[in-house]
């Protein structure tokens, strides 16, 4: 009978290492398949796009002509507030001589439009958004359809 015990205890130790082993194999598969997962991108798309990373396309061709800040009296005159602005306007580099060419004449569409435009509407916290497209709008049309491509603000501070 004392023959008898010991041997169960070595089969119980032998079986006990089996799942043991078993997990270890498949954690090592499971990591692995989630890994070449990954890098092909099934799992997270555009991580494997390491190609059109390197492939970044150019800037395009553009330049931007600074426009003089521009500082507007708002209200009545003993109310003391003031608007002052600084834009750049993009466009593409061919352009920008003639551009800067009529810079008075774009200075004249600012200030006229932003003259125009009631106090209360400025302190919206959309305004500046209405505003860039109604000015940038106004800026196409001096200096023809094609040449501008956006208007940057750069500085708005309403005091």
């Amino acid at each position: 009978m004392a023959e008898l015990e010991p041997a169960p205890a070595e089969a119980r130790k032998k079986a006990s290492k089996l799942p043991v082993l078993i997990g270890v194999v498949l954690a090592i598969l499971a990591g692995g398949g989630a890994f070449w997962a990954v890098r092909e991108g099934l799992l997270l798309p555009g991580s494997a796009d390491h190609e059109a990373e390197a492939a970044v396309p150019a800037l395009p061709d553009i330049a931007f002509v600074p426009v003089d800040p521009v500082v507007i009296s708002l209200g009545a005159a003993g109310a003391n507030r003031h608007l002052k602005m600084t834009t750049q306007i993009e466009v593409a580099k061919t352009h920008a001589p003639e551009v800067a060419m009529l810079m008075p004449r774009i200075l004249d569409v600012i200030n006229s439009y932003l003259r125009a435009v009631d106090v209360a509407q400025l302190q919206d916290p959309a305004a500046l958004v209405r505003i860039r497209a109604q000015l940038l709008r106004r800026i196409q049309v001096v200096t023809g359809e094609g040449r501008v491509r956006d208007l940057l603000v750069t500085e708005f501070v309403l005091n």
